[in-house]
């Protein structure tokens, strides 16, 4: 009987917390990588005894799957979805299939930049107003892993894009929606219309009763929206005019209203977070903190107290008078801008990788403004150098984090920040953005 037989695709944090949870239903379980198999991960299918295999894609141990679970970083293109789509197979994400096996509530954010930060932030608030919260999605645990393993009533879920396309009965209690910029548009056929209209997938299947949070000074989220039928409560937020309910700056104080009556003001001074972008995170996760009644209180105590997560825009060190600083998880352009935007004149910025097409130009004025030389760390630094040869003196090119820190640290003036935030994926000299990250710190303590 293969009715029962669900097959898994990926063998990461998202495919084994797929595996952990199909198991425990009592499903036929194989997982499948095309890669390789990290250890960590292999030894939880192990003692869980779910067959798998890795390094190939074995076709008739996936098309008699009565469902496919597929990993967010799998494309639509590749060869075996499309002969499991031929078949007629249906093809959902781990966030759809886990949300079929718990009542808890979720709130889910999504955008381009920030919904890290965004995500941890509204967990903490949560969490130190005592509501049993878990924290998963595309940060942390993946979301099947805690349904099988815990009982929350409530879950924070970060989700990008991809993890939206294959995402079809799910409903999102609370959505967020921080910004839209061009990324990943290798995957939407280079179209930025695209992009956005599997973003807006964050409202699908909402009703009356569910709320929608969105940023009223987006330009793309406020297009999207004209050809959207969006059900549910919408709480905009703004730092460029008065918002009736929802959230707006106004010399220098937020202001949050969701009850007339109980409005939350608070100085952009006394927010752990700190940076332009930073007020927009801070104001979304402020509005979902007064949607579910936290008091006043206890929302400004933990928008002031949050610690920023690692390799964004972390501060490593200051050696004679110079500021290092990690940003590693800056994989696309506008994530730079904003790592831009939130420090002083005087960078040396350390940037490049593995390029997802990107259109530096939006970066140009922010380093004609503020960069003094850029240091390339990738194998390929050509278009960062035509990019910015006619804003920036000095342009080099490194081949190792230590490598890219000595010079950057030869080149630094007491007063400087050297900056990595690289505006690229990390997979031609690094296993990914934390390895980069990590490499980068301990080369600065090397210093």
């Amino acid at each position: 009987m293969e009715n029962d037989r669900i097959v898994i695709l990926g063998a990461g944090e998202s495919g084994v917390g797929a595996a952990m949870l199909a198991q425990k239903q009592g499903f036929d379980v194989f997982v499948s990588d095309f890669g390789a198999i990290a250890t960590q991960y292999k030894e939880i299918l192990e003692e869980l005894r779910v067959p798998f295999e890795e390094k190939q894609h074995t076709a008739e141990e996936i098309l008699n799957a009565a469902e496919v679970i597929k990993s967010p970083g799998i494309p639509d293109t590749a060869p075996i979805i499309k002969e499991i789509k031929k078949k007629g197979i249906p093809v959902v994400s781990e966030i759809e299939f886990a949300k079929r096996y718990t009542n808890a509530k979720t709130i889910c954010i999504t955008g381009s930049n920030g919904k890290t930060t965004t995500t941890m932030l509204t967990y903490h608030t949560l969490r130190k107003a005592g509501f049993n919260v878990g924290l998963g999605g595309n940060v942390g645990h993946s979301f099947a892993a805690l349904v099988a393993t815990a009982d929350y009533d409530w879950y924070v879920l970060e989700l990008s894009s991809f993890m939206l396309d294959d995402m079809h009965e799910f409903k999102a209690d609370i959505a967020v929606l921080l910004n839209i910029t061009p990324d990943h548009l290798d995957r939407y056929d280079y179209k930025l219309g695209n992009y956005a209209a599997s973003k807006m997938r964050i409202t699908q299947n909402q009703t009356a009763d569910d709320v929608f949070i969105y940023c009223a000074d987006d330009p793309e989220t406020l297009k999207v929206l004209k050809t959207t039928n969006v059900s549910s409560k919408m709480y905009p937020f703004s730092i460029r005019k008065k918002i009736e309910s929802g959230a707006y700056l106004e010399s220098n104080n937020i202001h949050i209203n969701i009850h007339l009556n109980d409005e939350l003001t608070m100085s952009i001074s006394e927010l752990a977070l700190q940076g332009k972008h930073n007020i927009y995170n801070s104001m979304a996760s402020g509005i979902v903190a007064k949607v579910l009644d936290i008091r006043n209180t206890s929302i400004r105590e933990s928008m002031g107290d949050f610690k920023n997560i690692e390799h964004r825009l972390e501060h490593v060190a200051k050696i004679s008078g110079v500021d290092y600083i990690n940003d590693s998880k800056a994989t696309n352009v506008n994530s730079t801008w904003y790592a831009l935007e939130s420090v002083g004149t005087d960078v040396i910025l350390i940037m490049g990788g593995v390029d997802k097409g990107n259109d530096y130009n939006m970066l140009k004025d922010m380093v004609h403004q503020k960069v003094k030389a850029i240091v390339c760390l990738g194998k390929d630094n050509k278009r960062i150098h035509e990019a910015f040869e006619d804003d920036v003196e000095i342009i080099v090119n490194t081949f190792s984090a230590h490598e890219a820190v000595q010079v950057a640290y030869h080149l630094a003036k007491k007063g400087d920040t050297v900056l990595l935030s690289p505006a690229c994926a990390s997979f031609d000299l690094f296993k990914n953005y934390e390895d980069r990250g990590n490499q980068f710190k301990s080369a600065v303590k090397e210093l």
